[in-house]
Order: structure tokens, then sequence, then C-alpha cells
């Protein structure tokens, strides 16, 4: 059985939206992209890639939030920036064609932006009634996504990656709220090694920060003229960026 633990994804909106325009994107290029308009299959990878990385990018976010929180809303901006990527790649099949994507004040644009996911319910059984959910969902277009006119498809997802791209933003204000009030399993280690430092620090006698009084800790520099040179850094930074030469 699937820990949901370790699978919190599987309930996330942004997750399931993800899916449901993977999907149609595979389904679009599958039907519309052929030797004539796509004769290496270049734009039939690079669509179908950026499609694929937004819901892995999603559950690999959600997946390490435990860990660390950063590296979550990090995962969570990869995803957002392919799926901009993806939704250029629709607006530039509708230009090709000499046409423009629909008004936000048409009747198209607005049925399929007020179309709303069902909310998960999947009592245990989590992958296989995901899956049910998931196309469930992806149905919901089909009025859009299996015709033959691939200028209403590339309409349609170019309308959902747009609504995805805002809820991912959402999320992430969510995440950044999250990370400050508690941070991550790393960022909690970062802390504790910092404290512990700044502990050994005050016991060894460490020289006080010139700019706010705080103890300071030994570290070596990494870059430039002085790589490999010990220095006196405040314990405080990057708040305070305080140092000493060691003497």
């Amino acid at each position: 059985m699937i820990s949901i633990n370790n699978f919190s994804y599987y309930w996330l909106d942004t997750w399931v939206f993800a899916n449901v325009i993977q999907l149609a994107t595979q389904d679009f290029c599958i039907r519309f992209l052929n030797h004539s308009n796509d004769p290496c299959g270049r734009q039939f990878d690079q669509m179908t890639q950026a499609a694929r990385s937004v819901p892995a990018n999603i559950a690999e976010g959600s997946s390490r939030r435990s860990t660390s929180k950063e590296t979550e809303m990090k995962l969570t901006d990869v995803a957002r920036a392919s799926l901009a990527e993806l939704a250029n790649d629709y607006l530039n099949w509708i230009l090709l064609h000499e046409r423009v994507p629909w008004s936000n004040r048409s009747a198209e644009y607005n049925t399929v932006n007020q179309i709303s996911l069902d909310r998960p319910d999947y009592k245990g059984d989590v992958q296989h009634l995901s899956s049910i959910h998931i196309l469930n969902q992806r149905r919901k277009f089909d009025a859009w996504l299996k015709g033959n006119d691939s200028l209403v498809a590339a309409n349609c997802i170019l309308v959902l990656c747009n609504r995805l791209i805002m809820m991912l933003g959402q999320q992430m204000k969510r995440q950044l709220e999250s990370f400050k009030a508690e941070g991550g399993f790393t960022e909690g280690l970062t802390a504790e090694r910092l404290a512990f430092r700044t502990q050994q620090s005050v016991a060894a006698d460490a020289p006080a920060c010139p700019r706010c009084g705080k103890p300071m800790i030994k570290r070596v520099a990494k870059k430039g003229i002085h790589s490999g040179r010990e220095f006196w850094s405040c314990s405080a930074y990057p708040q305070c960026n305080g140092t000493l030469d060691v003497k």
C-alpha cells in the first residue's frame, strides 16, 4: 500500500491538473504533428517533455517537503517554468495558423476556464483510484480536446496551462509561508549546525563581531584571491556580514 505521507501530491489539484495537460499534450502531438510540420520530431519531443516535466517536478517537490522546503519551492518553480514553455508552444501553433488565442472575454475561454476539478476520494487504493480520477477530469475537456480542429484543442490547452501557472504561483506562496514558519529537515540541520558552531566559538573565546557584537565563527574562503584562507565570520550571517582576519 502507498504511504500517504510519501505520496501526498496525489491529492494536489495542481498535480491532477498537470496530468490532464500532459495527457492532452501527448494526444495533441500524436494527432496533429507529422512529417510535414515536424519533420525531425523535435517539436513532438520538446512539447511532450515539457508536459512531462510539470507533474514530475510537482511530485518530486512534494516528496521532498519533509526534507527541504526550499527544494520543494525550487522544484515547483521548475514545474511552472516548464508549463510556461509549453504554453508558448501552443501560442506559437495558433499564431502559425494566422489566428489569435481566445480572448478572456470570449464564451469559449470562460467556459473552459470555469470548469472545476472534482475533489479526490481515493480511500486507500491510491494509484488505481487516482488514475480513474485523472481520466475523469480530463474527460471534462473532451469537447475541445477530442475534435479534429487543432486550433480548438490548442486554445483549450493554452487556457489550462495559464490557469495552472496561476495555481502553481499560489502554491509557491503557501510553500514560502510554510518555509518561513517551519523550515524543513535540511534547514533544521543547518540551524542546529550553526548553533553548535557558535557555541564552540564562544567556548574557544572567538572574537566578537565588530559590527553587531555577536560571536564569530571560523570559516574557510572557498573562492576568490583568498581561497583556502581562514577568516572569522559573524555567526549572524547573512543578516550581518562582519568579518575579521585570523591572526
